[in-house]
């Protein structure tokens, strides 16, 4: 008996030294992310705008948050990075599409440089007025509301009034607009932009292959297909291969962020 007791008081210290390690490691991770973000503030303050998009890129890795890739987005700019500024500023309104200070920014980038905004889709359009991660939620509210409404009166015996179909109604009318918007929301999700200026577009996913143009940094196109070290995209005008580290998704497809700061990485894809 004494041995069991032992055994049991020996797992229970384990477990609670366990949680207490993920909890600390919680907080070392939050506090992090925080440092880094002050390290960025703190040097973009003082104009050295190379050292504020490495911290910002680090505190976005670790958290990504709408104002912290709006934050990166700036410095880059200011270090005169057009591509990567706009990644960053898509990326911010993609977490946060009220962010009304990265959709000025991006406005008055693409006027300077002379760059189209992304072609979208009606139902892109609509999954842009809210955060991405909404749409799923009012889809399943939405739906079950719907059921309930339509469902409960007749399972509990009670008599189905005029407010329950009005509210039934409104509620598979919401579900009905969220489904576009979550296929916009995956369509979309395979837009990026060129990080480099000059970039060439391959007719062939080759390095001797002929150029058919060369995309300015900042360039929308949707990712069609990936082979090798080359991703094969569409522009607004044209389609072609691009070198898979020189063009980043606004939504990276295995969740982590496409910026890196220093050398860029390529773009995650599925």
């Amino acid at each position: 008996m004494r041995v069991k007791v032992r055994k049991g008081i020996a797992q229970a210290a384990g477990i609670g030294l366990m949680l207490g390690l993920l909890a600390g490691a919680g907080r070392v991770s939050a506090a992090s992310m925080e440092d880094w973000f002050r390290d960025g503030t703190a040097a973009y303050a003082v104009g050295d705008y190379a050292q504020a998009a490495r911290a910002f890129s680090t505190a976005a890795s670790q958290k990504p948050g709408s104002g912290t890739l709006q934050n990166l987005g700036n410095a880059e700019w200011q270090r005169g990075r057009t591509g990567p500024a706009i990644l960053a500023w898509e990326q911010a309104l993609w977490l946060n599409p009220f962010n009304g200070s990265a959709k000025s920014n991006l406005r008055y980038a693409r006027r300077a440089a002379q760059l189209e905004s992304p072609d979208l889709t009606w139902y892109e359009v609509v999954s842009s007025w809210l955060p991405v991660t909404w749409w799923a939620w009012i889809a399943g509210v939405s739906f079950w509301l719907a059921v309930g409404i339509g469902a409960l009166p007749g399972l509990l015996r009670f008599r189905k009034l005029v407010w329950h179909q009005a509210v039934a109604a409104f509620a598979l009318a919401v579900f009905l607009l969220s489904v576009p918007a979550q296929v916009g929301v995956d369509t979309r999700s395979r837009l990026g932009f060129v990080l480099q200026r000059d970039t060439p577009l391959r007719l062939t996913p080759t390095e001797e292959a002929q150029f058919i143009t060369r995309l300015p940094a900042g360039e929308p196109a949707r990712l069609q297909q990936v082979r090798g070290a080359f991703a094969l995209v569409r522009t607004g005008h044209t389609r072609g291969w691009v070198e898979r580290n020189q063009f980043a998704l606004m939504c990276p497809r295995d969740g982590r962020n496409a910026q890196r700061i220093g050398a860029e990485s390529p773009m995650a894809v599925r």
